[in-house]
């Protein structure tokens, strides 16, 4: 019995000792006694899913006719499981197709110049960037593009299809794209260019009113826009138009700097995570000192409702155009350790008022619609009515 209870005893002093034995691998915590490790039911679900993946991958080893590449094979395997998930905005990414997304948001890079989503298994046009490519080719939100280069991109996953439309500058891709009311796809021929990034663009209009176009956010465009806003000062603007039409979005911290310049002290949105717990982010006081309104449409996407929301719910200044795209999801974007990323929707964002726009939009305080580009014109021989209102509109403000 003495023996026993000091058998028993030294067991326990030897996984007390082996504290050392505790270890965390990706929130993983596991107990090694002796050859065995001890984890939790949960963890251990991980593991028999992880074991049976190994399980096929040894097998396609051992009896797969071709040589199989083990890094592709871990590859598809994770971008599976983020393909599984079923939402447009959640994705695995190689180091190559890491690098090319962070080059798409900052610098330069060989390409059409669109930013798209997937929609209902469709590549999905969200915005063509301006004074790119695919702006000048006629692209437009909600265009689907079904083939590039004779290639069908349906069902084969954004980073593939964004891939395929990259390239060098002077080179030509060729799209095939689906557009409401046309019963016959689009075949459009467009020459690559480097896209370099230059978000934000200032004038003054006449009477005195400036007008600044944010094309997205990207890593600079907070500093851009209080660079815009200070030249405009220099001109003793008495109001301001902010154009935010076609902007697919971008880096919510740049959007907010942006916000910050034109609200007082109060919430400019609020996030929250699959545990309720909420984030909210605030403006400072001060604000600029001159009306202003922001023209919106249904390219208007993700960071620029950030913006759109605060202004229309604190009653800041009009929203004039048509109702925005309806992206209300946060994603966490991550680089690992061997060059690869992902990014991931982690949270929902809410207006001021509490207001869920995701899939809804955002309606603007006036509602005016572009003209329609009729084949064969060029988009700027059109008349900008919804910019001719927010002229009006800010003249009636000024007076």
């Amino acid at each position: 019995m003495v023996k026993k209870r000091q058998l028993i005893l030294s067991v326990m002093a030897a996984i007390l000792i082996t504290a050392i034995l505790t270890f965390t691998f990706t929130n993983f915590i596991s107990l090694r006694l002796g050859d065995k490790v001890i984890i939790s039911s949960s963890d251990y679900e991980i593991v028999k899913e992880s074991r049976k993946l190994l399980t096929l991958k040894k097998y396609i080893d051992k009896y797969y006719l071709e040589p199989a590449d083990s890094g592709k094979l871990m590859d598809g395997a994770i971008k599976g499981m983020f393909q599984a998930l079923g939402d447009p905005y959640s994705v695995y990414m190689n180091e190559k197709e890491f690098k090319d997304f962070d080059e798409s948001t900052s610098g330069s890079y060989g390409g059409i110049g669109v930013i798209v989503t997937e929609k209902d298994g469709y590549v999905t046009v969200v915005a063509p960037i301006e004074d790119t490519p695919g702006e000048k080719a006629g692209l437009k939100t909600g265009d689907k593009i079904i083939k590039v280069d004779g290639a069908e991109v349906t069902g084969i996953g954004l980073d593939k299809a964004t891939t395929l439309m990259k390239g060098k500058k002077g080179t030509k891709v060729v799209l095939t794209v689906s557009r409401e009311n046309k019963t016959e796809p689009l075949v459009i021929e467009i020459k690559r260019e480097d896209i370099v990034l230059k978000t934000v663009k200032a004038e003054i209009l006449k009477d005195g009113i400036a007008y600044i176009r944010i094309s997205m956010f990207d890593q600079d465009t907070g500093k851009e826009f209080k660079r815009a806003l200070a030249d405009i000062k220099t001109h003793d603007a008495k109001g301001l138009i902010i154009d935010l039409r076609q902007n697919p979005g971008g880096f919510v911290t740049q959007c907010v700097e942006v916000a910050d310049e034109l609200l007082d002290k109060g919430t400019i949105f609020y996030t929250e995570d699959k545990n309720k717990n909420q984030i909210v982010t605030s403006s400072k006081d001060g604000k600029i000192d001159i009306p202003f309104v922001i023209l919106v449409d249904e390219g208007s996407a993700s960071a620029s409702e950030i913006v759109s929301g605060a202004v229309k719910d604190r009653k800041a200044g009009l929203l004039i155009g048509t109702k925005t795209f309806g992206k209300g999801l946060v994603q966490s974007v991550e680089k690992l350790g061997d060059g690869s990323g992902f990014k991931l929707t982690i949270q929902k964002y809410y207006t001021p008022n509490g207001i869920d726009i995701n899939k809804v939009g955002i309606e603007p305080d006036i509602e005016v619609k572009a003209l329609e580009i009729k084949e064969g014109q060029r988009p700027e021989g059109i008349k900008d009515v919804q910019l001719d209102r927010a002229i009006e509109e800010i003249q009636k403000l000024i007076k």
